[in-house]
């Protein structure tokens, strides 16, 4: 299986949508856990780095450096 290639400040949209309404997530922490942030309604969310991997469907925006 191929490996995403994710950063810190990429967009992503995860599998199941946030209650909120919202698909869109801002990594903003990485490490062994990914934090996450909904650009919906700015609830974050502390993930393993395996079961984000495993949730995340693509990279909607690739973040510049």
């Amino acid at each position: 299986m191929e490996e995403k290639a994710f950063g810190l400040n990429d967009v992503v949209e995860m599998k199941k949508q946030h209650p909120c309404g919202t698909n869109r997530w801002r990594i903003i922490r990485m490490g062994m856990d990914i934090r996450i942030k909904c650009e919906g309604c700015g609830h974050s969310v502390l993930i393993p780095r395996r079961e984000f991997s495993r949730k995340m469907k693509k990279i909607l925006v690739k973040h510049e450096e």
